[in-house]
């Protein structure tokens, strides 16, 4: 007949108070215990192995948390971007596709570290939890088997008193209670450095998924922000030259003077001096001759001399650095379609300098 629930939980509660008597009279060295130094360093070896799995679950759960909250912060900022970058601006459309491959990119890399890192990484540290159940239960078989066979020791110790009856029962507990212990120990010391062992290869594997994640993210996604400098780049290259100011035909400015192309208004009263060119303004060949430029002795190509009043740094390739003073032969433009409102196109006298420059930044000689 099966035992009745009661019985059932007298059991359990003698049982407990066995084991917790029996802790006790070793802890205070009345009684001996049972040594098992091998197992002991495998149990240290698995709680180490164990630490170390909970803390990089801990901290990958963390990055994972970081690389998805970035993700977001991008796609927010890249949003923002193409909502302020205008249509008409130089690169729009591959703005848009740059910040989609961006998107992609970060959605590919998380999907990697989840699947990739993430989930193998909770099945390997999955293991521990099972296996420490098990340790905890060999620890109390080894209990139950040491306090055994103190008792059974005790039947012995006095021949006089001896129960045979009680004897042989007691030596049934202990063989009983001995192989139940050493069943567990066995698979223990078997699956405890088994388990420690593969730590190794759990590492490698996971890194490499990991480092690889990395490395393919990082190497795409600076390609997008190459792609995205260049753009920018060529925005402010446009920018300078004007392409998107508001006033189209007014002249570039002097830093230092509001009215430096004053030596640009034109003169509508006519110049008496036959070696200078007529007062107004005229376009030759794509060219503006200003008032008071001589054409009088020029070398071959040349339509007029101009003398630096202000010091320019180029800001492009094709523009002409110089400083105050220095003369510049105007020339015409090799393609007329390349001339640009207030700009001329010059050498620099004595040199092979050849670039645009702001015209309000000299005057005519």
């Amino acid at each position: 007949m099966a035992e009745s629930k009661g019985a059932l939980i007298a059991k359990s509660v003698q049982k407990h108070a066995g084991r917790a008597k029996e802790k006790f009279l070793q802890n205070l060295g009345k009684v001996d215990r049972t040594a098992d130094d091998i197992f002991d360093e495998h149990l240290q070896n698995f709680t180490k192995q164990q630490n170390a799995a909970n803390r990089l679950q801990k901290e990958f759960n963390n990055y994972i948390r970081c690389v998805r909250g970035v993700q977001a912060a991008s796609k927010s900022l890249m949003d923002a971007l193409n909502e302020i970058y205008e249509s008409q601006w130089t690169g729009h459309d591959m703005l848009y596709v740059q910040s989609q491959n961006l998107d992609i990119l970060w959605q590919d890399f998380a999907h990697k570290l989840g699947d990739g890192v993430l989930v193998p990484l909770n099945t390997y540290q999955s293991q521990f939890p099972e296996m420490r159940k098990k340790i905890d239960k060999r620890g109390r078989k080894l209990v139950d088997f040491d306090s055994q066979r103190h008792s059974f020791q005790a039947l012995q110790c006095n021949p006089k008193k001896r129960d045979e009856l009680k004897v042989s029962r007691g030596k049934e507990l202990l063989e009983e209670a001995k192989r139940t212990y050493e069943q567990l120990n066995s698979e223990l010391h078997d699956e405890l450095p088994a388990l420690y062992d593969s730590r190794v290869l759990f590492l490698v594997t996971n890194l490499q998924t990991l480092f690889a994640a990395e490395q393919v993210f990082h190497t795409e996604s600076a390609k997008v922000f190459s792609e995205l400098e260049a753009l920018v780049d060529k925005l402010a290259n446009d920018s300078q030259r004007g392409s998107y100011s508001m006033k189209k035909n007014t002249l570039p400015q002097s830093p230092k003077s509001p009215n430096a192309n004053s030596s640009l208004i034109i003169n509508t009263q006519p110049t008496q001096n036959n070696h200078q060119v007529s007062a107004d303004v005229e376009y030759e060949n794509g060219i503006h001759l200003s008032t008071g430029a001589t054409t009088d002795n020029l070398p071959p190509g040349v339509l007029y001399r101009v003398k630096a009043t202000y010091k320019y740094q180029r800001e492009d390739v094709d523009e002409l650095s110089f400083e105050v003073g220095e003369i510049i032969r105007v020339v015409e433009y090799d393609d007329p379609e390349e001339q640009e409102e207030g700009w001329l196109m010059g050498i620099k006298e004595g040199t092979t300098e050849k670039g645009m420059f702001p015209a309000n930044f000299t005057k005519p000689l």
